[in-house]
């Protein structure tokens, strides 16, 4: 093989000294798979002996794949679904501000207990968008979380003041979805 062929890469940079410490995750854009994502980072962390909750703001009481999932490895994994469904579809701006104030309660209860070592805040990001919540509160809470709690905030149009405090953060980008050519949710892939 000729070396001006061989494309692979070669070099590697060490980040230095390992250090162990909570991570702030934001898994933002307007693509799917920021939940997914955020649950396959559980159940990794489940692998690991984790314990892990998740604190939904936006989904409801409809039956999700990820809620029935969970009753297999419940001992390790909670879910909260708090929302009331998707915001665009009510009326009730007091409520909707209520509902979240409610879910973010439960979000700085599990931020702070001894029991989880990653909490996962589904769908938070649109509190921000529609004014539920303050971001300066929230990343003021994030400040004060134990050393070794690993956090992952989900949601479109990420605020740029969370973004600036995270140590990670992807954007998901949609190039294709089915939705597009008039397909609807469907089961088992996006609920």
């Amino acid at each position: 093989m000729n070396s001006a062929e061989d494309k692979a890469p070669r070099e590697f940079q060490s980040p230095g000294e390992y250090k162990k410490k909570g991570l702030i995750l934001v898994h933002t854009g307007d693509g799917k798979g920021k939940t997914t994502a955020a649950i396959g980072t559980a159940f990794r962390a489940i692998g690991r002996g984790f314990h892990v909750a998740m604190v939904q703001f936006i989904k409801g009481t409809w039956k999700t794949g990820e809620l029935e999932a969970v009753k297999h490895v419940s001992n390790q994994f909670q879910i909260y679904p708090m929302g009331e469904g998707f915001t665009w579809d009510t009326k009730d701006y007091a409520k909707d501000v209520q509902t979240a104030r409610r879910t973010w309660a439960k979000c700085v209860e599990v931020l702070h207990d001894q029991d989880h070592r990653l909490v996962i805040f589904d769908e938070i990001n649109y509190c921000f968008q529609y004014n539920f919540l303050d971001v300066k509160e929230v990343i003021q809470e994030l400040q004060k979380k134990p050393q070794d709690k690993h956090v992952i905030l989900t949601g479109r149009g990420a605020p740029s003041e969370l973004i600036e405090i995270a140590d990670l953060v992807t954007e998901m980008k949609c190039i294709k979805h089915p939705y597009q050519q008039g397909l609807k949710a469907q089961p088992g892939i996006e609920y």
